[in-house]
This record gives C-alpha cells, structure tokens and sequence, in this order.
C-alpha cells in the first residue's frame, strides 16, 4: 500500500471509531443512533472502495512485473545505502579508517580503497583474511562503494553465513527470507507486486555479499561453497569472505573468482592510525610502543597489533590509559594474551563509567558487573545456536519452546479472560456466570496464542483476499449480524463497524509502506508496537460502545467498563501473531531470572553507541567474533589454561 493510502487508510479508522463513540452521545439532539451508524458503516466502507488497491490494480493479484521489480531494485539500493552508511558512521569508519593492503594470488597488490574498481574488472571475488585482519569491514566498505556509484544493476546485499544452515535451506531461499526479514515493505504488493523479494533473487537482481565461511561448522562449509557456486555460476556477481585456512579445508574453489588475501599491517600504519585518533598527549604515550614496534617488527607486540581489530581495540582501551603495559612480557607474554586483554578491556571499559557514557552518549550508567554477565548469556546463547546476529525476534529461542507458548497463552488468557469477566460481572443480571464466561474465553484466548506460538513467516494474500473493502466487509457483516441477534441492531452496527475498522487498520499497518526508512532493529520493532496499540484502542473504542448500547448508556461507568475490558480484549487479539509480543514474553521471563536487563532493546543500543556491538541491518551483532568468544567463554584466559594444563 502506498504511503497515501496508508496514511488514508489510518486516518479514516481513526475517525470512524471517533463518530461511532461520539454518535451514541447525540441521541438527545434528535439522531437515531442506528441511522447514525448505519450511514458510517456505508461511508466508511465507500471509504476503503476509493482507497483499496485490489480494486484499482488487479494486476498486484498476480506476480510483480518487470516495472515493480524495477521500482523494488531502486529503492532497495536506497534503503541499504542508507542503512550501511549509517553503520559505517557509527563505527567510526568515516573519520578514521586504516588503509587495508591486500593481495592477490593472481594480479597485483592493492588497497582498501582499490576494492571496488578490482571488483569492477572481476565481479567474483573472494576476501580472505586472518580473525580480525577486516574482511567484514571490506566487505562492508565494498557494498557502501558499490551503492555509492549505483546506476542499476545487480544490488550487493551483504549477509553473514552465520545465519544460514545449507542443510536445511537453498541459498537462494534464505536470501529470499533475509530480504523480508530485514526489509518487510517488500511485501508491499500495491507498489511491488507479488513475491517481489522472491522474484529479485530469482532474476538476479540482488547478488549475495556473503560474510563469513568459516563461521560456518567445518562439516558445513563445502556444502555450503559448492550450493554457491551452483546458484551463482558462472559470471555472476558473488562475494565471499573467509579465513584462509577454513577456505582451503572446504576445499571447493569459488568458480571464476579472484582469490585476494589481507595483509597484515606494519609498524607505520599501526602509527599513523594510532596517532590519528590520539591528542596530542595521549599520542606521546604511545610511542614507546611504536619504537618496540619498529625494533621488533616480527615481535608478539608486533603480531598482536597486526589486525585492524586489535589496533582499534588498542585505540579505544589506550585512549585515557597508559599504552606502555603492554610491553610487559610477564602479563602479556603472547599475542593470544594481548588479545585478551584488549577486549576485556573494551568491555570492561564501555560500562559503570559516566564520562564514557556521556561520550558516547548513552542513555544511562550500565552497571559493569550486570552488563558484563547479560552480554555473556547473550554471546553463550547465540554461541549455542552457531549465529553471529542477534535478532531481537530470535530471543524467544533462549526460551524453551514449550514452556514459552505456556507462558504467552497463559499470560494472554488471563487478560482477555479478566476482561471479558470483569464487563459480564457488571454489564448482566446474572453476574454469577462472569468467572464462567471469563474462563471459556480466557479458555479460547489461550488456546489460539498457543496456535500462533510456532514462529511462521506470514504469507501474501491471494485473490479476493487482498481487497480491503472485501475483506473488512464480510467480516465486520458477519461480526455485526451475530452481535444484532443476540443484543438488537444497534449493538450489531457498533460490533460490526469497529471490526471492520480493525481489520482495516490490519490491512493499513500491515503494508510495510515503501523501501524508504533504513531497516533497523528499532524500526522493524515499532512497526509491531503500532499495530498492537491501534488494534488494542480499536476494540477498546468498540467494546466501549457496545456496552453503553447493550447495558444501557445510562448506567454509571459502564461506558468505561467496556473501553477498559475492550482494551485488555483487543490488546490480546492484537498481539497473537506479532513477534513482539514473543520476544516481550521471553524478555521478561529472562529478565525476571537476571539473565538480561528489563530495558533490554535500550541496553542494546547502549552497547552499540559504546562499540560492543555493531548493527547489521535489523539484527545486531557482537563488534567481532572474537568478542562474542571471549563472553561466551570459547576463548578461556591464557592463565586458566596454564593452570588446567599443570
């Protein structure tokens, strides 16, 4: 649905549930209310024929067309541009970026800003790389390139491997459901069509920047290459990353593809890099280690400070401290020990200190100890499942699934229960009967939560289905004409008006808009926020309405009594099917346990403004591996493993 009529669309629901409620309080002035209603329900409905896209464009019933998919290309190069530039700007990439020496097995040596034009003369590519030497960050800086001279074409859609289980899924399936993941208005049929996400990967219009071979299990990996090779053959644009030994051990070469490898950095770039982001003073602390450096260039300092990584952490950690520790051969007696040291540092250093939060400006003072422990279950967690993304959406799989659909639907069951029960208590003459019908449908509440608890990824309409005013119609008639038997016309208008409003409302917050906002774990967040609390006001507004009609208006509170079950009622008939109500379960239950903050999605974003993690498109990411590893513990101290050797 285009922007115009969503916001048509919003704005028609809104005022129709407005005059619904707002009519029954005229009836005074000489209005019948069920005139009154009856012509808002037909003008809100010749409302959504104007406004509905099925009726205009019957061409979207069927699969997009090569001018959406071209609208589709356009705007999602614009998206990503946006969502990687802003990435590279928070990280720092714009100010300050090392000049990355890469060679290649076959042709001459280049540098990081050459990446693109060698990319030009061969769109295969392969960018190996030692833990930490760049390959995500070139890769990055190859898509940003890429986008910048953007004049049609293939779009780079940078994706880590860590995500995908060759196993169980095709590589183009997975990038298929990556593209909805992180860029829902690609389900958008009125601008793009049908199957738009589909169609742009099966024509070639996106082409895979793949980060991250060797974060693949071992067993996985020539798989995992060979499916690549044969989705992508020949010419087609292809990246991949990898760490060289991981790469020769899949032993199945990219076909067609340059083979290019990172170097590692010398004393002088260490410098100039070091001193670039230094004061005056503080760059005078670290030249010492600059002329250990320069004395020992194949020295353990020298090998440590060899990756963009380290020198960054070095940077970060050093900024206010004293650099010239790590000379000291007795605590850091290897590269393995300095590494170490620098992230826990980092982590250590980002937290419990009020002048680095206002640096970074960060919402609050997270306590060090706590945070430190919550981004250790996080980095176990996603340890345990293979993954280096976080999804706030994957949350709920630190949850046993079982025990999570118990705790959604009894949580749901209680409050549409209670609501129901609380307005029959008052609204009846036998208000014995309310906990009984509170509990069939708190019963029936739960029931349905524990339907919608598998995690499914939701389908296009087909047909008539996608029409709006058809849609919205039928269901809010049949709503209407069971409530009008029961309590009388007018309560059947007032049910059937407002279901039709929130099944339009569904229709208009549910049309993911146009490929404009930069995709985010915030947004794609709010996104959910919104329809639960339009969905919840709706039948708050309904069931309001409703009770003043059927148990007499003139009955002191029973308006409010209905707004107030109608929201605890719609609030859990909104949320059945939305991830955030999954995640806000699983929240909570790991919260209550002191394995995560109650803010969590803030403590998140923290962490990212203070270079523990990093964002890559809806989902979020430790800053590098070797951060998550050393949380997660897969990388115990060096001493620890002294002591459990001896």
């Amino acid at each position: 649905m285009s922007r115009f009529r969503q916001r048509a669309v919003l704005t028609g629901c809104v005022l129709a549930a407005v005059l619904a409620a707002a009519g029954l309080f005229v009836t005074d002035y000489g209005i019948d209310p069920e005139l009154w209603l009856t012509g808002l329900a037909l003008g809100f409905l010749a409302l959504l024929a104007a406004l509905d896209p099925w009726l205009h464009r019957r061409r979207a019933a069927g699969l997009a067309t090569d001018e959406n998919l071209d609208a589709a290309t356009t705007a999602l190069a614009r998206a990503l541009h946006a969502q990687w530039n802003e990435e590279c700007r928070a990280r720092g990439l714009d100010d300050h970026l090392l000049d990355l020496h890469w060679t290649a097995l076959e042709g001459e040596p280049g540098h990081s800003d050459g990446i693109v034009r060698a990319f030009r003369r061969n769109p295969r590519m392969v960018v190996l790389g030692e833990p930490g030497a760049g390959k995500s960050t070139t890769a990055m800086l190859l898509t940003i390139g890429l986008l910048d001279r953007y004049e049609g074409g293939p779009v780079p859609f940078l994706l880590p491997l860590s995500t995908w289980d060759p196993e169980a899924e095709d590589v183009r399936t997975w990038m298929t459901r990556r593209l909805y993941e992180d860029h829902p208005a690609l389900r958008n049929t009125e601008l793009y069509g049908s199957y738009a996400g589909d169609l742009l990967v099966e024509q070639r219009r996106v082409f895979p920047v793949l980060d991250g071979l060797d974060q693949l299990p071992p067993e996985r990996r020539a798989a995992a290459l060979d499916r690549v090779n044969r989705a992508f053959p020949g010419r087609q644009p292809l990246v991949l990353t990898s760490r060289p030994e991981e790469f020769a051990e899949a032993g199945v070469p990219v076909a067609g593809a340059d083979v290019v490898q990172l170097q590692p950095l010398d004393h002088e770039g260490i410098a100039g890099y070091l001193r670039a982001v230094s004061d005056p003073m503080t760059a005078a602390r670290w030249e010492p280690i600059f002329l250990h450096l320069r004395d020992e260039p194949d020295g353990r300092l020298a090998e440590a400070l060899s990756t963009p990584l380290a020198v960054w952490l070095a940077g970060v950690v050093h900024g206010y401290g004293e650099p010239s520790e790590l000379l000291d051969r007795g605590r850091f007696p290897d590269r393995r020990a300095i590494e170490d040291h620098l992230v826990d540092a980092l982590v250590n250093g980002a937290f419990g200190d009020r002048s680095v939060a206002h640096q970074a400006q960060a919402s609050q003072v997270w306590p060090r100890d706590k945070a430190t422990r919550w981004l250790a279950f996080l980095a176990g967690e996603m340890r345990r499942r293979g993954v280096r993304e976080l999804g706030w959406w994957d949350l709920r799989r630190s949850v046993g699934a079982m025990w999570l659909a118990l705790l959604g639907a009894v949580a749901l069951g209680s409050i549409g229960g209670f609501g129901v029960a609380w307005l029959m208590a008052y609204a009846t003459d036998t208000p014995k009967l309310a906990p009984i019908t509170g509990l069939a449908a708190g019963l029936a509440v739960a029931v349905a939560a524990l339907y919608a608890s598998g995690h499914r990824t939701p389908k296009p309409r087909l047909g008539v289905w996608r029409s709006l005013v058809v849609v919205s119609g039928v269901l809010g008639t049949a709503a209407g004409l069971v409530f009008g038997a029961l309590y009388g016309l007018s309560a059947g208008l007032v049910v059937g008006l407002g279901i039709a409003v929130a099944v339009a409302l569904r229709f208009g917050l549910g049309g993911s808009g146009e490929l404009t906002q930069p995709s985010s774990p915030k947004w794609t967040m709010t996104r959910d926020r919104i329809a639960v609390w339009t969905g919840s006001l709706v039948l708050a507004v309904v069931f309001g309405a409703a009770a003043g009609l059927v148990f007499g208006p003139t009955q002191s509170g029973m308006v409010g009594l209905g707004l107030a079950s109608g929201l605890m009622l719609g609030f859990a008939l909104s949320v059945l099917h939305l991830r955030w109500w999954w995640f806000t379960v699983a929240r909570i239950w790991l919260a209550l346990r002191g394995k995560l903050p109650w803010e969590l999605m803030l403590f998140l974003e923290d962490a990212r403004k203070l270079g523990v993690l990093c964002q890559a498109g809806a989902a979020y990411q430790f800053r590098h591996g070797l951060v998550q590893d050393r949380l997660a513990g897969a990388r115990p101290s060096s001493a620890t493993e002294v002591r459990s050797d001896a």
